[in-house]
């Protein structure tokens, strides 16, 4: 007999459970670089579209601050009931909903340009339906993937996970990038149809909880249960004995004769009824869980950095390297490739450690620095600039990927909840939400002082690190006072 091929035994060796877990990890990844992949034209559209088509006044970079307020805004409101609404929602219909209705209005607004629309208002609009929509993504998917992987080195695997925003935006980017000189509503039509595409596969393929799979075991078991007690009844006569029997005995497999015509039942089966489902937690109960407050606060400044390089890095990249719309989006990617590697190394050093806090402190304290110094170098040639994106990406996106993904999951399952896992849709969307008012602050503010000047913009957003330094340390210091070596020790 010729032996197992090496592939075949490496692939045997994971059971049914661990393939479902990757398939699960691989699926959520997919579906929210479907999001972040949507989001990401309209940074390189406004290079020159908007300028030329829509807006034909001096205060431009203005009115775009205010149309990524629109969808930011918005996006930060609704994310505070989306996560409380999710936890109520069969998480599965709940995104496909959401990612199909995504798919509606950012294919709308591309549409503006085969309908030759210039009225602002009108995609303001547009951005302010799809902000509301595209809440359902986060919650849901932090969620799924939180149930299905524990604490163990869950940095690394989140940090692995979450690369799908700098994926997302890279693939957006060359989207957009590869449109926008001859139809920039391809631009948006062309993602609209993807993030559709994927709610249709989520809604087919989607599994929320490892508990979902036994269920469907057990709703198998309970049928073909139900037709060995119709055998039973039928057969014997005894209309009046009620027995339930387990699923696949040995013993009752031995008693079934070769007709199967005849069944002995041999063992009763008490059955006890399971305790009600745990409720889900209040609002005001995840604010109470110790660490949210703090890391949603830090995340607001966190995230007002990095949305702030995700609406304006390519029109930045054009003025101070003077390079035309599509060299400047695809460069700009340059910024997300850095981020990808940021949040592993967040992620792993996290788990090394067993101190998130810590992690994110340090990747805060020497990203202010460095976003001068990109300010600086930035304006010597493409060189120097590759490299400062780079090592930008990582610092900006490593404390911010990892609140999002790892912080996030280990303050849902907290110990404070004493096991109710229906907590971390709340928890999630309340750190995010808060995040992501920062988003909406930082690309206003970036369109108001790059009037000015735009190392006023760069000046904000070293600031702002500083200030999320700032509100991590109560639980820094926490975290180095003590002696434990797990994740999440400040969050405990």
């Amino acid at each position: 007999m010729a032996p197992v091929p090496p592939g075949i035994r490496f692939l045997a060796s994971f059971n049914r459970e661990q393939w479902y877990r990757a398939f699960t990890f691989v699926l959520t990844f997919l579906l929210y670089t479907s999001f972040h992949l949507s989001r990401k034209p309209i940074s390189i559209v406004k290079v020159t579209t908007y300028t030329h088509r829509l807006i034909y006044k001096e205060n431009y970079k203005q009115l775009l601050g205010a149309m990524d307020l629109s969808f930011l805004f918005v996006y930060a409101v609704g994310m505070y009931l989306s996560g409380i609404i999710g936890e109520r929602l069969p998480i599965r219909l709940y995104l496909t909903m959401g990612m199909l209705t995504s798919g509606l209005f950012t294919c709308l607004f591309g549409l503006g340009y085969a309908f030759n629309v210039h009225s602002l208002s009108f995609y303001i609009f547009v951005q302010i339906a799809n902000g509301l929509v595209q809440t359902t993504g986060w919650p849901s998917v932090v969620t799924c993937i939180g149930n299905w992987f524990g604490k163990g080195r869950r940095g690394l695997i989140m940090g692995l996970w979450n690369s799908h925003t700098s994926v997302g935006n890279i693939l957006g980017s060359l989207i957009a990038g590869y449109y926008v000189s001859w139809n920039w509503g391809l631009s948006f039509v062309v993602p609209g149809i993807i993030i559709a595409v994927m709610g249709i596969i989520c809604f087919l393929f989607l599994i929320e909880h490892p508990n979902d799979l036994k269920n469907a075991g057990t709703q198998n078991g309970a049928v073909n249960g139900q037709k060995l007690h119709k055998s039973w009844m039928g057969i014997n006569g005894h209309k009046e004995l009620y027995l339930q029997y387990k699923q696949g005995s040995s013993d009752m497999e031995l008693l079934l004769s070769q007709d199967r015509e005849v069944c002995v039942p041999v063992q009763q089966v008490v059955v006890v009824k399971s305790e009600a489902e745990p409720s889900a937690i209040s609002f005001r109960g995840a604010l109470c869980i110790p660490g949210v407050v703090e890391f949603s606060f830090c995340l607001l400044f966190a995230k007002l950095v990095s949305y702030t390089f995700l609406f304006w890095l390519p029109l930045y990249i054009t003025k101070a390297a003077q390079l035309d719309s599509k060299e400047a989006g695809d460069l700009s990617t340059l910024f997300d490739v850095g981020g990808i590697v940021g949040g592993i190394l967040a992620g792993v050093v996290s788990d090394k450690l067993g101190k998130r806090a810590t992690t994110c402190a340090v990747m805060l304290l020497l990203a202010a620095p460095t976003l001068y110094g990109f300010s600086m170098i930035s304006q010597f040639g493409q060189g120097p600039t590759i490299g400062m994106l780079l090592v930008c990406g990582g610092l900006v996106n490593g404390p911010y990927a990892l609140i999002t993904t790892a912080v996030s999951a280990d303050l849902g399952t907290h110990k404070s909840l004493k096991g109710n896992a229906r907590a971390l849709s709340t928890v999630t969307a309340i750190i995010d939400g808060t995040g992501s008012v920062g988003a909406a602050i930082g690309p206003l503010l970036a369109g108001l002082l790059s009037a000015q000047s735009w190392d006023q913009v760069f000046y904000m957003l070293m600031a702002a690190d500083f200030l999320a330094l700032l509100l991590l340390l109560r639980l820094v210091l926490k975290e180095l006072r003590s002696n434990k070596s797990r994740p999440g020790a400040a969050v405990e």
